[in-house]
This record gives structure tokens, sequence and C-alpha cells, in this order.
């Protein structure tokens, strides 16, 4: 933030969150985090890393015992704030030599299927908008299409809603054309607002780059000014 007043840039603090809906991993963004929020940030935040340590630290056991040598030191000093997931997970089984990409650790060693990640209990999503909404700050479902089919999303969409759902990222990385117009037209169809983002997590996540993700992705201003005004009059 410092940064950004310096370059006079204007900057959209934020944090998400991984959280459960019945069942099923979403990522929640929470936008426009103001220094008055940041108590109750950090309240949810630190009871999700209490229960992602825990997963952790049985994802390593488990692979220790299968015979991947693991070292879950050197996987936490992989993000400078010692809090640790699967993809720093497969940065070391690359680094050590079990696998040739990230993508294959996801694949193979990492996914569900293979038995050692079993997903951590995690948050549960309508509480979190509610949390998010309750402090004035506003909650984002993140890149939705990427985790879900637009059925399953217009199934979730009304709770959500009705929880203080303020909008979902219609433009992603990982999106094709045809997923930002489905993505546009569910927003336009619930009454939601848009965000995008490149979903840039650093070296973890080689292939993405900042703000302009695989290369091709283009946020129009129009984004951030839509939102702050729509917060600016519902918040």
């Amino acid at each position: 933030m410092e940064t950004a007043r310096e370059l006079g840039v204007a900057a959209v603090p934020g944090v998400e969150f991984s959280t459960d809906y019945k069942g099923k991993e979403l990522h929640l963004l929470g936008l426009f985090v103001l220094p008055e929020h940041y108590a109750a940030i950090e309240r949810l935040v630190k009871e999700q890393h209490v229960l992602k340590e825990i997963s952790n630290m049985e994802l390593v056991e488990r692979l220790n015992n299968a015979g991947y040598a693991i070292d879950y030191a050197n996987v936490k000093r992989r993000n400078p704030n010692g809090n640790a997931n699967r993809a720093h997970m497969a940065a070391e089984l690359l680094e050590q030599g079990y696998v040739q990409s990230i993508k294959e650790a996801f694949d193979t060693i990492l996914s569900e299927d293979a038995g050692f990640y079993l997903p951590p209990s995690r948050l549960q999503l309508t509480d979190v908008i509610k949390d998010l909404r309750r402090i004035g700050v506003l909650p984002i479902l993140a890149h939705p299409l990427q985790d879900m089919t637009e059925q399953e999303l217009r199934e979730l969409l009304p709770e959500a809603i009705e929880s203080g759902l303020f909008g979902i990222e219609t433009m992603h990385s990982s999106y094709t054309d045809e997923m930002i117009c489905i993505a546009e037209e569910i927003a336009s169809e619930y009454g939601l607002s848009v965000s995008g983002g490149s979903d840039f997590h650093g070296s973890v996540k080689p292939d993405i780059f900042l703000g302009t993700g695989k290369g091709n992705l283009n946020i129009p201003e129009r984004v951030y000014t839509n939102l702050l005004r729509a917060k600016e009059k519902k918040i």
C-alpha cells in the first residue's frame, strides 16, 4: 500500500479465503480492506491458518511415511509469511526431483485420489461472506467457473447473495472468451458487481504474471471504478 501511494497507483487491499460450500472448496475475496478492518480480518485468517496448518502437517507425515523426504520447514520457507499450501508442497516435490513440474505434482502425488492430501476443514462460504459484509469489506467469489460448472454456480448464487455476496470474478487467467461472456451474463442476471484478476501467486504459479495473467489478460479500469462506486453506494 505504501508503494502504491509513492507511485500514485490506486491499490485495492484484499484477502483471499479458501472456504467450503457443501463439500466443495471455493475461494472468496474480500476487497477494500481498510486499517479499521484489520483486526476482524486477522481473526478470520488465523482461524483459517490453524485449520490449514493441521492439514499440512498431516500431509507431510503421510508423504514421509511413503518415502518422500519432504521437510515441512523448507516448505514453509517458500512463503515469506510462513504459511504453506499445496502449491508450496508441489514446489518442494519438484525441487527434490519427485516430479517434473508443479502441474505434475498436483495431478499425481498431491491429487486427492493419491490419498496423501486430504482437504482441511474450512470456513463456511456463507459465514465468511456475512462476516466480510458485516465489517464493510466486499465479498467477491473468485474464479467461480474454474471451480464450478455454470449450473453449480447458478445453484449456489441465491444462498450466497442472501448472505451478502457482492460480486463475482468474470475475468481470470484461466478463462476463455466464452467463460468471460458466461460469467458476465450471470453477474448481470443476478445483479452482481464484476471483478477480475490474474490470480498471481509468485513463484508457485510461474506461468501467471502480475496483472496480465498468461500474457493476454487486461482488466479494464472501469471494473475498479464500478466496484468503488458500488461499494460507496451499497455498503
